[in-house]
């Protein structure tokens, strides 16, 4: 099964989290589980924070490229469209919060579980949960607006 960040068209899949064609990059995949978005990533040895601890900005991160790609898929959906039509929805982050409800263990596979909370036009609203061993460990929201053509290579 192909996941939403396969479908980024070329000139707009460099992104650190989520760009398939940064090669340095977390290249995240994120797909739908029924009306939930889930994106399963294991952190690297130098996304410590303290030992044994991952770091808040991957967190972070994480939810930042599982949030816009959700909006994007959401968007897709909501207009009874194939991921792979056009004009090609993509989407930047308006505002990101995140809260830090546990420390994040180093170690399990981290799964992040994602709603759509609102759709309005150009924007998308999606909250997304951290979980290490079934463990909620942070929770976030972001407002996603649809890339302005400008931004477009």
């Amino acid at each position: 099964m192909s996941a939403f960040q396969d479908f980024y068209p070329d000139n707009v899949a460099h992104c650190y989290g989520c760009g398939r064609l940064n090669g340095q990059g977390h290249q995240i995949k994120t797909h739908w589980e029924g009306d939930e978005t889930v994106t399963r990533y294991t952190p690297r040895p130098e996304h410590t924070a303290i030992p044994g601890f991952v770091y808040g900005g991957l967190l972070a991160s994480l939810i930042d490229c599982h949030c816009t790609g959700t909006a994007a898929a959401a968007m897709y959906r909501a207009e009874n469209r194939p991921m792979d039509s056009e004009p090609a929805f993509r989407f930047v982050t308006g505002s990101l919060h995140v809260d830090y409800l546990k420390p994040t263990p180093m170690g399990p596979e981290l799964e992040l579980r994602g709603k759509i909370k609102e759709i309005r036009g150009r924007k998308v609203v999606v909250e997304a949960v951290v979980y290490a061993n079934g463990i909620a460990t942070a929770r976030g929201e972001v407002v996603a607006v649809q890339m302005p053509d400008t931004f477009k290579a």
